[in-house]
């Protein structure tokens, strides 16, 4: 894509973000910048002065800058940040920077600040009142990120808007839903979007409203809409879900699944009737292996989630264990690399020789290939 504002907000709070620290947050709360929806003009007064639905520094005195630090809701690698000021007009931060980090586990706001920081964005001028959007050029995956604003000031909303790498660990563990979009999948082209994007779709937990789905203007042709998404690998899907809750007289009529993979179309479920306002579940038949699915219903209408449960192929589990690994910054390569055994002469030359070559040490094929 080449509007990297097409991606996903991986720090999103619908995604699982959370603004974990802050150095200061004296006018309005740190909380506001991953809120899901924009910013809205607050026209009130409260004992601290205007209010503002952003994050909101009071006017420093010293030297330095203020920051906040957050975790994305799905690490990945960040293709642009958007700094919107919007309606901090007389007090927006004039420059702003952004950093990534990649930390194993859960670590607290202390830990957090002795990280290995790296730059993502620049000093950069911002203007007020304003969704200052920048491009990243970056190939590292990061858990975290550190806004910086320069000296201080009012920012409603962060946008860190990238690529999904989930962690091939966790894929080992158990069920997995291909499509999900905290796993890696992407929806990356559909017929119509009017009413509802369909990123929604393949978000995290279920929908609370109809405005959390995807949904299509009426069509008046012969046709049908339809979506397509990529999946966070190759894989086999088993399990379908398709869920039109909340949709009540805009539902579709019926739907249909097909994969498409290394072996061409695969059909997955026939064109099968669906009910209003319901999670339906379909047991599939198996497959081939497939890396992308198109969702075609018929002839319109919304629907809150699709959700594609399988397992990786052997194939899909390599290619995304070695994106994965590819992808770390040094430092949490190593530590990945030290908790399991390898030594650090050892681990440093495995870390200075990537991308993985075609042949993998013995000790390293557990971790990108998986468990058999």
């Amino acid at each position: 894509m080449t509007d990297f504002t097409r991606l996903p907000d991986l720090a999103s709070r619908a995604l699982g973000g959370a603004v974990v620290a802050a150095n200061d947050e004296f006018f309005a709360a740190k909380e506001n910048l991953v809120r899901a929806e924009p910013a809205a003009e607050r026209t009130e007064f409260g004992h601290k002065g205007k209010e503002y639905d952003g994050w909101e520094t009071r006017r420093r005195r010293t030297p330095g800058h203020d920051w906040a630090v957050v975790r994305l809701g799905a690490p990945g690698v960040v293709a642009g940040v958007v700094v919107d000021t919007a309606y901090f007009s007389g007090n927006y931060p004039p420059r702003a920077s952004v950093e990534g980090a990649a930390v194993e586990g859960y670590p607290t706001a202390d830990e957090l600040l002795k990280a290995d920081w790296q730059p993502l964005l620049p000093l950069s001028d911002l203007a007020g009142n304003t969704a200052n959007a920048f491009p990243v050029d970056s190939d590292r995956r990061v858990t975290h990120v550190r806004l910086s604003i320069h000296p201080d000031g009012g920012v409603a909303r962060l946008r860190v808007h990238g690529c999904v790498l989930p962690d091939p660990r966790l894929v080992d563990a158990g069920p997995f839903d291909l499509a999900a979009l905290e796993n890696g999948g992407l929806v990356t082209a559909v017929s119509n979007e009017f009413y509802g994007n369909p990123t929604q779709l393949i978000g995290r937990g279920l929908a609370r409203s109809m405005g959390e789905g995807w949904e299509t203007a009426r069509r008046r042709d012969a046709g049908n809409d339809w979506v397509e998404v990529a999946l966070a690998c190759e894989g086999v899907v088993t399990l379908a879900e398709l869920d039109t809750s909340w949709f009540l007289g805009n539902a579709p009529g019926s739907a249909s699944l097909t994969g498409l993979g290394p072996d061409g179309e695969v059909p997955l479920l026939p064109r099968t009737r669906l009910q209003p306002d319901t999670r339906h579940r379909f047991v599939l038949e198996q497959a081939p292996g497939i890396d992308r699915v198109r969702l075609d219903v018929f002839p319109d209408g919304g629907m809150a989630r699709l959700r594609l449960w399988g397992r990786p192929t052997a194939a899909g589990r390599e290619a995304l264990g070695r994106r994965w690994f590819d992808a770390l910054p040094d430092v949490q390569a190593l530590e990945v690399l030290g908790s399991i055994g390898i030594r650090p002469q050892q681990a440093g030359r495995v870390v200075g020789g990537r991308p993985l070559g075609a042949a993998l040490p013995d000790e390293l094929s557990g971790l990108v290939l998986g468990q058999p």
